[in-house]
């Protein structure tokens, strides 16, 4: 009985040793993902910076290119031609108005066809 008894003490030793093995293990393991996760979140307060900078900054269009110096002088180009007056490219602008003035199902209510 008492041989049994140490055999079963001897077990159980060797158990607790185990668990307490898997223990560090864990424990280990915790404190990376812990610092994995501090990193992750200074990355993501750097970035939500970054987006928050690229938005506070306006973004204005560049001045169209200036007219060559000899047509702007005449008005005209050589043969009686027009010169082309280079502006800024056509922005459709419907997105940013609100929904109710784009919306064009009560237009034939709100204003008749003139015959």
């Amino acid at each position: 009985m008492v041989t049994q008894l140490r055999g079963e003490a001897q077990k159980l030793k060797d158990s607790n040793s185990g668990l307490q093995e898997k223990i560090k293990e864990l424990k280990a393991e915790k404190n990376e993902l812990r610092d994995e996760k501090q990193r992750l979140k200074a990355e993501k307060e750097k970035l939500e910076q970054q987006v928050k900078a690229m938005n506070a900054q306006p973004s204005f269009l560049h001045p169209p290119p200036a007219i060559p110096a000899a047509f702007a002088a005449q008005g005209q180009a050589p043969g009686n031609k027009l010169v082309p007056f280079i502006s800024y490219p056509g922005v459709a602008m419907w997105q940013f108005m609100p929904p109710a003035s784009v919306d064009t199902s009560q237009d034939h209510v709100l204003r008749p066809p003139v015959a």
